[in-house]
């Protein structure tokens, strides 16, 4: 059974996780079982999802990869600055 956490993104008492999701390591793992609960990252994948879209990114690319974590760091952490969806900007990402 999924341990309880509360969350510092939403500051809710939810279900979190007992081990990380596929994909996340390192301290962002230890770190995201401590402190997410599955609701806000479930609201994380679908703005991944739209990053991903939106600038149409290649998941091998580094440079991709970096810009995801940022992202995620900034969503779900409140961590830096996360970018915001600009219609304007489609098919450009800087880093």
């Amino acid at each position: 059974m999924p341990a309880t956490v509360t969350c510092s993104r939403c500051a809710q008492t939810r279900e979190g996780f007992e081990q990380p999701p596929i994909g996340v390591a390192g301290e962002s793992a230890t770190r995201l079982v401590a402190e997410i609960c599955q609701n806000c990252w479930q609201d994380w994948l679908r703005q991944q999802t739209m990053l991903i879209n939106h600038y149409g990114l290649n998941l091998m690319d580094p440079q991709a990869r970096k810009f995801l974590t940022q992202n995620r760091n900034a969503f779900l952490f409140r961590a830096g600055e996360g970018s915001e969806i600009d219609t304007s900007q489609e098919g450009k990402i800087t880093y």
